[in-house]
C-alpha cells in the first residue's frame, strides 16, 4: 500500500470514528435534554422547603463554572499542540485540563456534600431529586471525562504522539467541550435562574 493511500485510508477510519462519536453525543444529548425537561416540571416541586433562590451560592457556583470554561481552553490548547507536533504544550495542556476539571468536580462534590449534610438531600422534595438527578449527571460525566484523560497521558507517555492518540485526543476534545456546554445550560437554567426566581 502507497503512503498516499495509507493516507487516505487513515482519513476514512478517522471520518467514520468521528461520525460514530457525533451519534453517541446526541445520544447523551437527548438524555440531557430530558434530564432538563424533568428539571423544569418538578423544580417548583419544593413540599414546603427551601427553593434554588434559598440554596444556591452563584459566587461559588461561577468559580466553579470559570473552572470548567478554563479546562475547555486548555483542551482546545493542546489540540494546537497537537496539530503543532508540540508534545511539551500537549502535556502541559492536558495536565492543566486534569487540574481544572478536579477542581470543577471537587467544588461540585462540596457542593452536594453540604447540602446532604444540611438535609436537603434528593429525598427532601421533587425539586431536589430533579436537581440531584441532573447536576449529579454532569458530574459522573466529567468524573469519566478525567478518567478518559488519564488513560490518555498514559498512552501519551507510552507511545508518544500516534494517528491512534491523534484520534483519542479528538474524541475527547469534543465529549469535553460538550460537557461545557451542558454546564452552561445548567448554569444559567438552574443556578441563575433558581438564584433570582
Amino acid at each position: 500500500m502507497s503512503h498516499a493511500e495509507a493516507a487516505l485510508r487513515h482519513q476514512a477510519e478517522f471520518a467514520k470514528t468521528t461520525l460514530g462519536f457525533w451519534v453517541y453525543l446526541m445520544t447523551d444529548c437527548v438524555l440531557f435534554a430530558c434530564l432538563f425537561a424533568t428539571y423544569a416540571v418538578l423544580r417548583g416541586g419544593t413540599a414546603g422547603g427551601p427553593t434554588g433562590a434559598q440554596l444556591f451560592d452563584l459566587n461559588f457556583i461561577l468559580i466553579e463554572t470559570l473552572l470548567l470554561l478554563a479546562s475547555s481552553l486548555t483542551t482546545g490548547i493542546a489540540l494546537v499542540g497537537l496539530a503543532a507536533k508540540q508534545t511539551k504544550l500537549i502535556w502541559a495542556s492536558l495536565g492543566l485540563t486534569f487540574l481544572l476539571g478536579a477542581g470543577f468536580l471537587g467544588m461540585e462534590l462540596y457542593e452536594f456534600g453540604v447540602l446532604l449534610a444540611e438535609g436537603h438531600g434528593p429525598q427532601a422534595s421533587a425539586f431536589l431529586t430533579a436537581y440531584f438527578t441532573l447536576v449529579g449527571t454532569h458530574g459522573f460525566h466529567i468524573a469519566v471525562g478525567l478518567l478518559w484523560l488519564l488513560v490518555l497521558v498514559y498512552f501519551l507517555y507510552k507511545r508518544g504522539v500516534t494517528s491512534s492518540f491523534e484520534k483519542r485526543l479528538t474524541m475527547f476534545a469534543l465529549f469535553w467541550h460538550f460537557l461545557d456546554i451542558i454546564w452552561i445550560f445548567i448554569f444559567t437554567l438552574v443556578y441563575l435562574m433558581g438564584a433570582l426566581s
